[in-house]
């Protein structure tokens, strides 16, 4: 059998087609089970169709077919939406030293929980505990697999069955999933709620103690703003309160940060560090956000209170591992260097990038990428703002630039345009996701960094395929 187009009402039998020197080559690559199901599917979308049988369009067929199933389902994009920390993609870039340290123990075995200097069973902790005692001055710390479990491990260990005061105006939430109040109700703890939305006191905290408080907790937030006639109770003050009358006191910083932002021109936000100087009990915080590691929920805070959150039965099941381990412990790692951290840092290094780095960067691109619509779209460089966080930090914004493409003909804009060229970027062989705002797709630059990530993102555009 050649491989010459074949037309006939009536295909060859399978095994004659799976001997085509085309199929053998798919064989060789796909497997024989995998090029017959594709076989198959091929062969009956043709019978439903009621044309003659194409030899050569059946191989494409099954080669498209058997192409899109080898196709990761996980795999690498574009973030040009301008959200740095943008949870749908991923959050936090890794460091080249995280990711080096993921590679070292995916091959072989690791000392996970083995303590090499007593030959004994050790504590996976270990491997970062003392890491995050020494920036956040925390008397020990521990790990779970993200912030939300870290709340709801805090609440259960030290507050299960017992009533939980809250300020009304932290009951935040974090994305679909994440509700305080929800949160609490799986910890299996009372919520509490005192003050109001917009005011709390440290009076309301007393007045809501009872022989049923277990813990207090406080929720910074980070993913909106109450401005106006407002008032909060200050840590320091609702730690001593607290701690005048033996209850454990709980702050959840979210996307907290291990260093201060403002040095490099960033909006503050409260670091472990100042809860713990400020006489907090047990501050939780994410790895993936900020502090720029890996999907992790970080818990410092006092000795004995970490011991009993260590003992709950829950924190076997969400704790860490090796991998996210060696990725949090080469991050952490980076932090010892605080005056390199902005260029090792890549989640830092994208949100400290100058509008005018990036002005200047869309401008080197703006042909390139105008040459790949050609006349089926107008594109232009544009000032925009960028976003530090998705679900957290949605608030500040940051100067950026990039690129606008709009309609080549002038004419009114429609949503028809914009999601047409939206979906011809996320077509490429790497997706570049962009976002729709006004009419058009803005391509934020802010994260696409390097010479390196430049030009991978330029030949692909060759790729690109618009209908007109």
């Amino acid at each position: 059998m050649n491989n010459s187009p074949v037309a006939a009402h009536r295909p060859p039998a399978m095994d004659r087609l799976l001997e085509n020197a085309a199929m053998r080559a798919l064989q060789a690559t796909h497997g024989r089970q995998s090029v017959l199901g594709a076989a198959r599917a091929a062969l009956e979308t043709w019978r439903t169709s009621g044309l003659p049988f194409d030899l050569t369009a059946f191989e494409a067929a099954v080669d498209s077919s058997l192409q899109a199933q080898a196709q990761a389902a996980l795999r690498p994009v574009f973030n040009l939406t301008g959200t740095v920390l943008h949870t749908n993609l991923g959050r936090a870039v890794m460091a080249p030293e995280a990711i080096e340290a993921v590679m070292s123990v995916m091959q072989g075995f690791s000392n996970l929980e083995f303590d090499l200097g007593r030959g004994a069973r050790g504590d996976r902790d270990d491997h970062i505990e003392g890491l995050l005692r020494e920036y956040t001055g925390a008397e020990a710390a521990t790990a779970v697999n993200n912030n939300a479990a870290a709340v709801m491990l805090v609440l259960s260990a030290l507050a299960e069955k017992k009533e939980v005061p809250v300020s009304r105006g932290e009951l935040v939430e974090i994305g679909g999933a994440f509700r305080i109040p929800d949160i609490m109700r799986r910890a299996g703890c009372k919520l509490v709620e005192v003050g109001t939305t917009n005011r709390t006191h440290l009076h309301d905290f007393e007045e809501a103690f009872g022989p049923k408080t277990g813990m207090v907790m406080k929720v910074h937030t980070s993913n909106y703003q109450v401005q106006g006639f407002t008032a909060a109770a200050p840590p320091a003050e609702l730690a001593a309160l607290c701690h005048r009358h033996g209850i454990p006191f709980s702050e959840d910083l979210g996307a907290g940060t291990l260093v201060n932002l403002s040095r490099w021109g960033l909006p503050h936000e409260p670091t472990p560090a100042e809860s713990v100087a400020n006489g907090v009990d047990v501050v939780t915080f994410s790895g993936d956000k900020l502090l720029g590691g890996p999907q992790a929920g970080l818990i410092v805070g006092r000795k004995d209170l970490i011991a009993r959150i260590k003992k709950c039965p829950l924190k076997r099941s969400l704790r860490l591992d090796k991998m996210t381990i060696a990725a949090l412990e080469a991050t952490l790692r980076l932090y010892r260097d605080p005056d390199r951290l902005a260029q090792r840092l890549p989640a830092l290094r994208l949100l400290t990038r100058s509008q005018a780095e990036l002005t200047e960067q869309a401008q080197r691109l703006l042909p390139a990428v105008q040459a790949a619509f050609g006349d089926r779209a107008l594109v232009r460089a544009v000032e925009c703002r960028s976003q530090i966080g998705s679900g957290s930090l949605p608030v500040d914004r940051l100067d950026s630039a990039g690129l606008a493409v709009a309609s080549a003909s002038g004419a009114k804009r429609s949503g028809a345009f914009p999601e047409k060229v939206a979906r011809a970027l996320r077509e490429l062989p790497i997706p570049v996701i962009g976002r729709i705002e006004d009419g058009e797709v803005r391509l934020d630059l802010r994260c696409l960094d390097g010479a390196e990530m430049e030009q991978r993102f330029l030949q692909q555009l060759v790729r690109l395929k618009m209908p007109r």
